[in-house]
């Protein structure tokens, strides 16, 4: 079969920069899957998607002219109904032939097949394989209706008429070209009211030709970057984009800031990028740097660059879109352009400096939180009493909790905070320090919101810790209590985030308390939402909620258990990201712990036990053990065995090895040492085996029989401490 390799362009305005990568990939996939499902590929073609400020590209290899013919076989309708006593076709049945092009010659060579009713006619035909034309027409009408785009223009076209603008074309941008080639052969398709052909364009200012012919499909990235002075591909754009900082920046002995996001960002603003290095004024290092790389990065898409020490220096990268023999005019621009960014920015903190975080506080009663929920000032007080049970917990210092918890919000009613959402918490460490309130509610304040994301650090010390954990449990449990809870893939309130924090927290710090315990110490008295906070006598200003008495809103009976268990649910997809088994996260689980700190050693333990040659004899018995005492009349306990009851010498030799066993297991349990615990355990493999092998654990006589599920009941007991042994058995 004759293979060439395809090149489809569509040449557009500026498209947005944060979809491109998305865009660039989601057009290069689509129009191969549609052309694979046609069969007008290869087995081993290649797809390479191509995506700039201005273009979205794909290079498909090894796609046919024509796919190969297809057989088809086509039911028609029962024989009773097709044919006739004579086996002559009926009038229904010629009917039917018509309509798929074929006449009553074919009627001999109709099949005949069951189809588990009836028998049934079937019509087999060729189908003639699609022709690339056809093919890519639909393959490009399918993709362009499924890209994911973020929000969609309406445009008019040119109609060529005397009055133009007709007709409306909506796409994330305006499409001002087309190009379709195979090998050197132009594709007639069409898009978006183009007609694809072989001329593109380059770069607005610096292409040396303009348009610019192709001469077939493989010489589009070449001819680009010597002609249009435009690097096609996404990937290959970000990589020089990142040589060319981390050159720059080694220029100066200083490192870019890394910013993933950022560089994507960038890479989808430029093609063909040019690093230079731009100053501003030292003055403005007096701000905290967060807020100068923050504005930077967002307002400017610059880079700042740090010293050895990570501290910002005057100094910062530009990626430019253009290479002019003399850049300082580039230069000069920039540095005109973000001094007054960095202006606002110190303005803002000297304004703020003005007012102490305390005497901010009232202002959080006129901040709405949630309208079920009250004011910032009520959500504070209620982490406050939350932050204080904990800190009790703990054995931290009660009254920093305390402090930390009461100021935790109030940076939100700073300018900075207001400008830049992102340094909510940062701000009010720095406005702390500056009140005087010391480092350790300072960092108390700024780490409440930690973990923010996935590997953030977490609170660095033991006030941060409470007034984080408070401020996660007072979120979920006052949210899910007001029904508001996750659904599919939308979380607003990022509770999802706030439920990985708490374990994080917990189990990275090795925090000896609760789960359970926990979630009730953020759980109102009576469950009503005027023990949570807000008081009748008192509603919070411009909240919104209507009632009298002493219930103004009722939360639900259900919530504690409700977070535990989404909480849990979370905890699932942690443990397996940190490399534990479905298996062994299922054994310690199902034992339920409340002790989050515990499960880790505990899956450890569990680890090591299945590695030992006794696991598997004794994960069955122990599945053998659960179904038995499932399954007895009555419930078992553990307890004692009547010796005087024990007739076979199997169930006196396990009884006996029991009693010596399971002290030193339930000793290595109590001081936390897990792995000795279900160690000591593979002791009882060659009695439990000789138990099973020898003993009728249901005697007819009922005493035997009570007292073989005492013996059954105690080894349960022993073997399922750290986990359920049994979740390990095949």
């Amino acid at each position: 079969m004759n293979m060439s390799n395809l090149l489809v362009e569509l040449l557009v305005e500026e498209l947005p920069p944060k979809a491109l990568k998305k865009l660039g990939a989601a057009f290069a996939v689509g129009l191969f899957e549609s052309l694979k499902e046609q069969g007008l590929t290869a087995q081993d073609t290649r797809v390479t998607p191509y995506a700039t400020p201005r273009r979205l590209a794909a290079h498909i290899t090894d796609v046919s002219a024509q796919a190969g013919d297809k057989p088809v076989s086509q039911k028609l309708m029962p024989v009773a109904v097709g044919l006739d006593a004579d086996g002559q076709a009926t009038p229904a049945l010629l009917k039917k032939l018509a309509a798929l092009g074929a006449d009553a010659a074919v009627v001999p060579q109709l099949k005949r097949e069951n189809d588990g009713k009836a028998e049934v006619l079937f019509l087999d035909t060729v189908m003639p394989g699609a022709k690339l034309a056809d093919g890519l027409q639909k393959a490009l009408d399918e993709t362009l209706a499924k890209l994911p785009i973020p929000k969609v223009m309406t445009y008019q076209l040119h109609s060529g008429c005397a009055m133009p603008g007709w007709d409306s074309v909506q796409f994330v941008r305006p499409a001002h070209g087309l190009v379709a080639l195979r090998g050197a052969d132009v594709i007639p398709v069409s898009a978006l009211g183009l007609t694809a052909g072989r001329t593109t364009r380059g770069h607005r200012f610096e292409a040396q030709h303009d348009p610019i012919t192709l001469a077939d499909a493989d010489s589009y990235t070449q001819t680009l970057r010597e002609q249009g002075a435009v690097i096609a591909g996404f990937e290959e754009r970000r990589a020089e984009i990142a040589r060319q900082l981390a050159e720059a920046a080694q220029k100066e002995n200083l490192a870019p800031v890394e910013d993933d996001a950022l560089l994507d960002e960038v890479t989808a603003l430029v093609e063909r990028p040019n690093v230079l290095l731009g100053r501003f004024e030292d003055a403005f290092l007096e701000v905290p740097q967060e807020c100068l790389i923050l504005t930077m990065k967002a307002n400017q898409k610059y880079f700042p660059l740090l010293d050895a020490n990570g501290k910002l220096t005057h100094k910062f990268l530009i990626v430019s879109n253009i290479r002019p023999a003399d850049a300082s005019a580039v230069i000069g621009g920039n540095e005109r352009v973000v001094r007054p960014r960095l202006a606002d920015a110190k303005f803002f903190y000297d304004q703020d400096r003005k007012k102490s975080l305390e005497s901010r506080v009232p202002g959080l009663d006129k901040v709405v939180y949630h309208n079920k929920l009250g004011t910032q000032g009520a959500r504070m007080e209620r982490v406050r009493e939350i932050a204080r049970a904990i800190a009790r917990q703990l054995a931290t210092d009660l009254a920093a909790a305390d402090r930390a918890a009461q100021l935790a919000k109030t940076d939100l009613l700073t300018d900075m905070v207001g400008e830049f959402p992102e340094l909510q918490g940062i701000m009010g460490g720095y406005y702390a320090r500056h009140d005087g309130l010391g480092d350790e509610i300072a960092d108390a304040i700024e780490d409440h919101y930690k973990p923010r994301f996935a590997g953030d650090d977490l609170p660095r010390n033991a006030t941060g810790v409470a007034v984080a954990l408070a401020d996660k449990l007072e979120t979920l449990v006052g949210l899910f209590g007001i029904g508001e809870k996750p659904t599919g893939d939308k979380d607003p309130f990022a509770l999802r985030r706030h439920a990985l924090g708490v374990i994080r927290i917990l189990i990275e710090k090795g925090l000896p308390i609760g789960l359970t315990p926990l979630i009730e110490t953020g759980w109102p008295e009576n469950g009503r939402i005027d023990a949570y906070g807000l008081r009748p006598s008192q509603p919070p200003q411009n909240v919104g909620l209507v009632g009298s008495g002493s219930a103004l809103v009722t939360l639900s009976a259900e919530t504690p258990s409700q977070v535990r268990e989404f909480i849990c649910e979370r905890l699932f997809s942690y443990l397996r990201e940190l490399g534990y088994s479905t298996q062994e996260i299922d054994a310690v689980m199902a034992l339920n712990p409340d002790r989050l700190d515990q499960i880790k050693p505990r899956l450890d333990a569990v680890r090591n036990f299945s590695k030992m040659p006794e696991a598997a004899s004794l994960a069955a018995a122990n599945k053998r053990v659960g179904n038995i005492l499932k399954k007895a009349e009555t419930a078992v306990t553990a307890g004692k065995t009547d010796p005087a009851l024990l007739k076979e010498p199997a169930e006196a030799t396990l009884n006996f090895a029991l009693a010596s066993v399971k002290p030193q297991a339930d000793a290595a349990f109590e001081r936390g040492d897990y792995t000795t615990a279900l160690q000591t355990l593979a002791l009882l493999k060659a009695p439990v085996d000789d138990f099973f092998d020898h003993v009728m654990v249901n005697a007819e006589d009922p005493a035997l029989r009570a007292n073989r599920l005492t013996l059954l009941a105690t080894l349960h007991d022993a073997m399922n401490r750290v986990a359920d042994l049994s979740r390990l058995a095949g």
